[in-house]
């Protein structure tokens, strides 16, 4: 996660997890972001002004001269409306995007694709996030599935493009099932067994790591494609 103007060292990560828990959860009262920033041992007040202050300093005034963090506290804290995240961009794209349709709307899809770095809210821990986390990241998978889906079936299939948006999607939650079953499904229309075996594979190394199962739904799709028939449990 990185705010602009907010640099990585020294208190950088409190302050970008602040400045988006503000964001995020506009109002919040100080008692109530104290105990947001860190739930097993809260932040004192004295401690929540200093990085306040120093926020405000590093967020600046908006053109007419006006601080990005206000200072009034009548309502909670909140940023000014002036301030803009990624996320409220890749949710107007890709609402856009699906209105628009396969035809003229993937490119904004693929444009909200590309504001993507990784999983959402990464570089530090953030309690207060789990349920943005998991909204975000939900997001971003349906929407590189949308995009692999659009490219495999368009009259003349961009098989790489729906490559790099599985990737993307992957970067963001590589426990995402759905997509290894458009990276096995796109290697199979490519016609290469190699890439359908390697994306088995990483698909096998992330369910060995959560010790989970594969879905039936990909089971099927596997042996549909290898043309092999599930083999009898004995008894």
């Amino acid at each position: 996660m990185t705010v602009t103007g907010i640099e990585s060292s020294g208190h950088g990560p409190k302050l970008a997890s602040l400045a988006a828990l503000i964001y995020f959860k506009p109002g919040r009262s100080a008692d109530e972001l104290c105990n947001a920033m860190d739930p097993a041992s809260p932040w004192s007040k004295n401690t929540l002004q200093v990085r306040i202050s120093e926020l405000r300093k590093r967020l600046g005034t908006d053109a007419d001269g006006n601080p990005h963090l206000p200072r009034d506290r009548n309502t909670g804290y909140r940023l000014s409306t002036s301030v803009r995240c990624d996320w409220d961009q890749f949710r107007q794209l890709t609402e856009s995007g699906l209105r628009k349709g396969p035809t003229t709307g993937i490119a904004d899809l693929e444009a909200a694709l590309a504001l993507v770095r990784g999983r959402p809210l990464s570089g530090g821990t953030h309690a207060w996030a789990t349920c943005q986390v998991q909204q975000i990241t939900s997001r971003i998978t349906d929407t590189a599935h949308t995009v692999a889906t659009w490219h495999r079936e368009a009259h003349h299939p961009d098989l790489d493009a729906a490559r790099r948006a599985i990737a993307t999607g992957l970067d963001a939650d590589d426990t995402a099932e759905l997509l290894y079953q458009d990276w096995i499904t796109v290697e199979h229309q490519a016609g290469n067994r190699a890439g359908i075996f390697h994306a088995i594979d990483a698909l096998q190394a992330v369910n060995r790591r959560l010790d989970v199962d594969m879905l039936p739904q990909t089971e099927e799709l596997i042996t549909s494609i290898l043309e092999k028939p599930k083999q009898a449990t004995a008894i």
